[in-house]
C-alpha cells in the first residue's frame, strides 16, 4: 500500500485558520465584494504586510504574504480586464 503524503502546513498560501471545510476565507470575501472592492481589499493587505514586515520579526513570511495578495490582485485584474495581457 503506497504511503500518502500528509498536507504540509503552509502559513502563507493556505493557512489552516483561514479555511472552513473546503472554502478559503479569501474566496468567500471575493464572492461577497465587487471587483473594485476586492482590489481594495488586496491592496490594503499588501500594504499591511509590507508595513509590518520589519516590525514583527517575520520579514520573509510577511513579504511572501504581500506577494500572495499581489498575485490575487493580478488574477482578479486578468479575469475582469478584457485588455489584460
Amino acid at each position: 500500500m503506497p504511503l500518502r503524503r500528509l498536507p504540509v502546513f503552509d502559513p502563507v498560501n493556505h493557512p489552516e485558520h483561514y479555511t472552513a471545510g473546503s472554502i478559503e476565507c479569501v474566496d468567500a470575501i471575493r464572492a461577497a465584494l465587487t471587483p473594485d472592492q476586492f482590489a481594495g481589499y488586496c491592496k490594503g493587505n499588501i500594504f499591511k504586510y509590507l508595513w509590518r514586515s520589519e516590525l514583527k520579526g517575520a520579514k520573509i513570511q510577511d513579504c511572501k504574504k504581500a506577494h500572495w495578495y499581489l498575485q490575487k490582485l493580478l488574477e482578479s485584474f486578468y479575469e475582469t480586464d478584457t485588455n489584460a495581457k
